[in-house]
């Protein structure tokens, strides 16, 4: 790394790892603070409303603050792709650990889920958010926002974290960044095993299943971006992920059983 950074930012990194000098620490947290802004806003355009911007904001320059502490300066690997790991992991640690979905809103997302799988099994096309709001006596607005709330805990859960031993540091599948440098071969082995494993099933998802999928998770494009893409509604392709998410976490299980 020393040789993509200038001079001055060298100066700050030595002060910091060999001082441990605050200032220069605070520092380096204003000159990467944008990746902090990257992140929050684009986690914050699927949280429910009940969750604090400043809270995630909070959560993400803990993670900043975790990289400055723990990245290595003599490995081939640049800054701020590792805290971008960093960031993103702990911010989806923290929502994670907190219930800031309602009991309420988790009933009346299954209530919703079923209504429309109802309607779809009933006219053989998929359910409109008109549809399921006057088969529930609920507003279109509720219903897509209520859709929303639970498209992101789906998220959360499908990335829950690994049990394993309390001294390991873990993070959100597909977010992790180990400390060790190289992986052993059973661990690369098992690994791509379980990609190959999770390819097979997303081929079983339907074709705007699969698009949804790849578009939100490779592409990282929003809710809204996929909609525009696919000339559909938000709610919509919330429904679609939500369906999808629930499709591969029930066929992974049974494979488990």
């Amino acid at each position: 790394m020393a040789g993509s950074i200038s001079p001055q930012e060298q100066e700050l990194w030595d002060l910091w790892i060999n001082e441990q000098n605050t200032e220069a620490a605070n520092e380096l947290v204003q000159q990467y603070y944008y990746l902090v802004r990257f992140h929050v806003q684009r986690i914050a355009a699927h949280l429910p409303r009940s969750v604090s911007k400043d809270d995630v904001k909070s959560l993400g320059l803990l993670g900043l603050y975790d990289a400055l502490k723990k990245f290595d300066l003599t490995r081939d690997l640049k800054f701020d792709t590792y805290a971008s790991f960093r960031i993103r992991g702990t911010i989806m640690d923290g929502l994670r650990k907190e219930d800031w979905l309602p009991r309420s809103v988790r009933d009346k997302a299954k209530k919703i889920e079923h209504t429309a799988e109802h309607i779809e099994q009933q006219y053989h096309r998929p359910a409109t958010s008109i549809e399921i709001a006057a088969e529930l006596n609920m507003s279109k607005v509720e219903v897509e926002e209520i859709m929303k709330d639970a498209l992101f805990s789906h998220v959360l859960s499908i990335e829950e974290k690994v049990k394993d031993s309390p001294d390991e540091h873990k993070e959100g599948i597909g977010y992790s960044i180990p400390d060790k440098d190289t992986p052993t071969p059973t661990e690369s082995l098992v690994r791509e095993e379980n990609y190959r494993e999770l390819a097979q099933h997303i081929k079983r998802l339907n074709e705007k299943e699969q698009l949804v999928v790849s578009l939100f998770y490779t592409e990282e494009l929003t809710l809204t971006e996929i909609g525009e893409i696919m000339d559909l509604t938000t709610s919509r392709i919330s429904q679609i992920h939500a369906r999808a998410i629930v499709k591969l976490r029930n066929s992974l299980m049974n494979v488990v059983g």
